[in-house]
């Protein structure tokens, strides 16, 4: 099936309500049933689990699994970036023009992205982002890529298309059409913003400082929060889940972070690895 009638398909599709639907079976008990259907599909790594596969109640628990302590060890130091996530690089490099790439000849904008937010949006001109897809094989758990302490987040309602390389290549601005929630951080590096995209299925993202933040929210309306004295997360420490999930997009203020020469599109990155260096002039704004 070529991208064009496949996108065409995917327009007719109620992909929210699909999604949402989808959801709810996963959360029953009886999802657990498929629970070794889906591991052997996707070829998860069962020894990297905190529990075995009966101990998970429902499906979405065992997507959501935290991994066995210590597997993945932090990057020392206070002026590296780690990933939040396990994944695969899709993107990364500078913002230009206000502008992110998506994959090669397409791209958006930062102010889409944010919901619309021109005046938070100049703040990242000129600076970094990286995009991390993360496949149904990996742990879907969010993590912090430094330390830092949560001043505000973002709801931004939209489709749920995939994100998978079919809908990186077919749907123009994918990343700013898609459910979103926006986590800001005031960080060593200045502000980060932690962008988590939904996807077809994977609708629902949760994080740990407001419990009735999410996304996929029937008849949702775009919201934006500040947190006063919010709370303070350790670098790796977890913010937040994917049931079911996507892609994480960090943005970096310009000249507050250089990214690891080492890291190429569609390569892996795991949780805790050193991505990046804050750089020694923004630290002090901290």
């Amino acid at each position: 099936m070529n991208d064009r009638l496949q996108l065409f398909l995917m327009n007719l599709i109620p992909k929210n309500a699909i999604s949402r639907l989808v959801g709810k079976f996963a959360a029953s008990g009886f999802s657990r049933l498929f629970i070794p259907l889906y591991a052997r599909k996707f070829q998860i790594n069962l020894d990297e689990a905190e529990h075995p596969l009966e101990h998970y109640p429902s499906l979405v628990e065992f997507f959501v699994r935290r991994l066995k302590p210590h597997l993945r060890p932090l990057a020392e130091g206070e002026d590296v970036v780690v990933s939040p996530v396990d994944g695969k690089v899709s993107q990364y490099g500078p913002i230009t023009d206000g502008r992110i790439v998506q994959a090669k000849g397409v791209t958006y904008t930062v102010e889409e992205l944010l919901g619309g937010d021109r005046e938070r949006a100049k703040r990242y001109e000129g600076g970094t982002f990286l995009t991390v897809y993360l496949s149904p094989t990996d742990y879907h758990r969010i993590h912090t890529p430094l330390s830092g302490t949560v001043t505000g987040y973002t709801y931004v309602p939209g489709t749920l298309f995939p994100v998978n390389p079919f809908g990186v290549r077919a749907v123009a601005g994918l990343f700013a059409k898609n459910e979103r929630l926006v986590t800001y951080f005031d960080t060593a590096a200045g502000e980060v913003a932690l962008v988590k995209v939904g996807a077809t299925i994977v609708g629902s993202v949760k994080v740990l400082y407001d419990v009735k933040a999410g996304t996929n929210i029937r008849g949702g309306r775009l919201e934006r929060k500040d947190v006063a004295n919010g709370p303070h997360y350790a670098k790796g420490e977890e913010v937040g889940r994917f049931e079911f999930g996507s892609t994480i997009i960090l943005l970096f203020e310009p000249g507050a972070v250089e990214l690891d020469g080492g890291l190429h599109t569609e390569g892996r990155v795991l949780l805790g690895q050193a991505i990046g260096k804050v750089k020694a002039q923004v630290s002090a704004r901290y």
